[in-house]
């Protein structure tokens, strides 16, 4: 069995490693406006020439950062859905379930619906996408720290899962009265960040960007040891020592920060964070949080550079709506997953 897992293992890992430098050119050469590959190497090779001029700001200004992008947001998804799944036992976790995604949504709303896009606090003053970026951030901290607060009265993990949907429905019902009373340009713009994107991230603000998301990617990893305890139930887990309220509290802040990072940024991203961690497990067999954890990050990753390849590819016509793409992808992995379970536990 061992020799089997490692097989499964070293296999799963160099199709990783094959894949997602694939997948990083396919995404460089592929897109709405058609480049030759010849032109493509010569500007990543530094080539300045006038003639390269409008491919070169197409590759550095925009699909480079669309590539950077959608790297940081699938290792982020993916690693927080393997976080909640893991920290409430329950195979249908994920970021949205617990109302994250719909914090930062009831804050874009508020700006973009009822602020006419501005926000003014004391003398400043940020419009356009800094407020839209400000307000994503701080309504999914808002609801990130008021799921911790309700973790810190409710004991029970189910009953605490109740409570993130319950202040998803609403968050959800704020923004339909919101949009009732809102303009229709209000509404329009309010739509497009919901449909979620890639490309919304400038080179200038990947710096940014990978500082928000990056530390606390790294810090997810000095979590493997309590979390593989906490996978074998929590009595196990505090005969080990381990404080069972204040690691699901810290897992918590770890996936509020990670999804507010990537919902502020590129609007809801849905399936990837659900469906991930599920294709790993389904392809190791192991819930070995030393292998699980890198490689869904890294699945995630690659799941996220193909969605944004599928969204690109009607060339000249346009792009794919990107949420669109992430549910053809995920659900029906989430699907088989279901069936799954059901047929195991009927």
């Amino acid at each position: 069995l061992q020799e089997t897992l490692k097989t499964k293992l070293y296999t799963y890992c160099i199709v990783l490693a094959i894949f997602i430098p694939l997948l990083i050119v396919l995404n460089i050469l592929v897109g709405s406006v058609y480049i030759p590959f010849s032109d493509v190497m010569a500007i990543l090779s530094g080539d300045s020439s006038n003639e390269l001029q409008a491919g070169s700001y197409i590759i550095y200004g925009l699909r480079l950062p669309q590539v950077i992008t959608a790297m940081l947001c699938g290792a982020s998804l993916a690693t927080s859905g393997l976080l909640l799944q893991t920290t409430f036992k329950n195979p249908l976790a994920g970021p949205s379930l617990f109302g994250i995604d719909a914090g930062a949504a009831l804050g874009v709303a508020l700006v973009l619906l009822m602020m006419g896009g501005n926000i003014t606090f004391g003398g400043l003053t940020a419009s356009g996408y800094a407020a839209v970026l400000i307000a994503a951030f701080v309504g999914s901290i808002t609801i990130a720290l008021i799921v911790l607060l309700f973790s810190n009265i409710v004991r029970n993990a189910i009953v605490l899962l109740i409570i993130g949907i319950m202040i998803g429905y609403l968050t959800s019902s704020a923004i339909t009265v919101l949009n009732f009373y809102a303009t229709a340009d209000g509404v329009r713009s309010y739509l497009l960040w919901g449909m979620g994107s890639f490309n919304s991230v400038t080179l200038e603000q990947i710096p940014l960007f990978s500082l928000l998301i990056i530390p606390v990617l790294i810090s997810t990893f000095f979590l493997i040891k309590p979390l593989n305890a906490f996978s074998l139930g929590e009595l196990y887990a505090r005969n080990l020592g381990i404080k069972v309220q204040t690691l699901r509290s810290i897992l918590l802040i770890v996936t509020g920060l990670l999804v507010a990072s990537v919902t502020s940024f590129c609007g809801p991203i849905s399936f990837i964070g659900l469906a991930v961690p599920h294709l790993v497990r389904l392809v190791i067999s192991s819930e070995d949080n030393k292998w699980l954890l890198p490689l869904t990050l890294f699945t995630g990753i690659a799941i996220a550079l193909f969605c944004n390849l599928l969204c690109v590819l009607p060339g000249e016509r346009g792009t794919l709506p990107l949420n669109a793409v992430t549910s053809l992808v995920g659900a029906p992995i989430v699907l088989y997953v279901i069936v799954f379970k059901l047929k195991r536990f009927s």
